[in-house]
């Protein structure tokens, strides 16, 4: 029976690639859970939003749908993402298994931004408000440099892949 190193048996000497899986899966916890925005009306109402306290608003306030979409892509995805890169990276996978677990983080990888689109779309539109001033919040910083971390990552983890024979040459 022929054994098949994992990425991380392969390249032993790259301690980027788990410091970065650390690091992107740190910033993004911090994202999800520090306010990202902070909303003040008339000088009388203040409040701060996390990506967390804003899928739970809209969910009290019956948006099920808008809810479930930035509850998906903004947790389930960018964790599913870390979850697979680091399977990828560490555990014994036949090269056509991991080419296929590859090719799908480049497919979904093109989606990764689009919670960051969300708020700035959601910046952007409370600001235009006459009434109504939002000011960015340490979280959107952490939770921005955590998603850029995940696809620098990914891209890494893909070319290694590459080199190793285990992925395709277009993802």
């Amino acid at each position: 029976m022929i054994r098949i190193p994992s990425l991380h048996e392969r390249y032993l000497h790259r301690h980027d690639i788990p410091l970065l899986l650390v690091v992107s899966s740190a910033l993004l916890l911090l994202g999800l859970s520090l306010p990202i925005l902070n909303v003040e009306k008339m000088v009388l109402w203040k409040n701060s939003y996390s990506v967390f306290t804003g899928i739970v608003g809209l969910w009290e306030q019956h948006e099920y749908l808008l809810a479930a979409v930035l509850f998906f892509f903004s947790f389930v995805f960018p964790v599913a993402k870390l979850t697979v890169l680091a399977v990828v990276w560490y555990v014994r996978l036949p090269e056509a298994r991991r080419a296929t677990a590859l090719r799908w983080l480049g497919l979904l990888g093109k989606w990764s931004m689009l919670d960051v689109f969300v708020v700035a779309i959601l910046i952007v539109a409370v600001k235009l408000g006459p009434l109504a001033q939002v000011q960015p919040k340490p979280g959107i910083y952490f939770f921005c440099a955590g998603i850029l971390g995940s696809m620098v990552t990914t891209m890494l983890v893909e070319q290694l892949a590459r080199a190793a024979g285990g992925a395709p040459e277009q993802l």
